[in-house]
């Protein structure tokens, strides 16, 4: 087994694992929770797909693992104190999604990574991130999963105290990131796995669950007995031992990304 290979693409960090003996693999594109495992290092440690014939190259999101800011997650918190739509969650995503094909240019001229399709998976905000990627790129997908996603924004701001104020902005903003709405633009781009914790929050489970619905034979709903909403303990930065939750969602991905790898040739 390869050890992990670091970097930056683009500026944007990366974790790469890279497949047993392949030259010009595949690659899969990954982005992380921002609850546990909330780093690149830490979700490659929590889903490291072995096994696969592809690289897996996870991606830091905005203001978390080498990009926090003096070391912590406090300015990311000041900014979701500040206003968690306007100020973190959609700035987050966005940043991500506007990030990645600069990213991907650099990890190809980095790696030794195939030209044809990617693979995209994200979880929880990561999540919103890979289906963003899907709905507003025209970047080639051969498959994409995503684990207990941000699939409706909405559902993820009404996890947070209190009563949101939209106003104009805000509730554009938090609509263009319903991706249950956006299902049949999903539908075109690539067949999605969808793994949802029976344990997640209710809302985000809903989501789930409708999303798989909505997207009928182009999806896979791979739901988790006892999987709350995170992949590790807390504090999550840093890589850690694979939790038996977090293996049966690896092993769900293996299986899923083999055979679409497969049918992509």
């Amino acid at each position: 087994m390869n050890p992990p290979t670091t970097g930056t693409a683009a500026g944007v960090p990366f974790t790469a694992l890279p497949p047993d003996g392949e030259t010009n693999a595949p690659l899969i594109v990954t982005w992380h929770m921002l609850d546990a495992p909330r780093s690149d290092a830490a979700f490659a440690a929590a889903l490291p797909m072995h096994g696969l014939p592809a690289w897996r190259v996870h991606l830091g999101m905005p203001m978390c693992g080498a990009r926090m800011v003096d070391g912590t997650m406090d300015a990311g918190l000041a900014l979701m104190r500040e206003d968690v739509l306007m100020s973190f969650l959609y700035p987050f995503v966005r940043q991500a999604t506007e990030e990645f094909p600069d990213a991907l240019d650099s990890l190809r001229e980095q790696l030794a990574v195939g030209e044809g399709p990617i693979g995209v998976l994200g979880g929880s905000l990561g999540g919103a991130v890979a289906l963003n990627v899907l709905a507003e790129t025209e970047i080639p997908v051969f498959a994409g999963a995503v684990v207990n996603a941000a699939i409706r924004m909405r559902s993820v701001v009404d996890l947070f105290p209190g009563d949101y104020p939209y106003v104009e902005n805000s509730a554009r903003a938090v609509d263009s990131l319903d991706f249950l709405a956006r299902a049949d633009v999903l539908a075109e781009r690539a067949p999605l796995l969808v793994v949802s914790g029976e344990l997640d929050h209710p809302g985000l489970r809903a989501d789930a669950v409708g999303l798989a619905d909505a997207l009928g034979e182009r999806s896979e709903l791979l739901s988790i007995p006892g999987l709350e909403h995170p992949l590790a303990d807390e504090p999550g930065i840093e890589p850690a031992p694979q939790l038996p939750r977090a293996r049966e969602v690896d092993a769900g991905l293996v299986a899923w990304f083999r055979r679409h790898l497969a049918e992509a040739g």
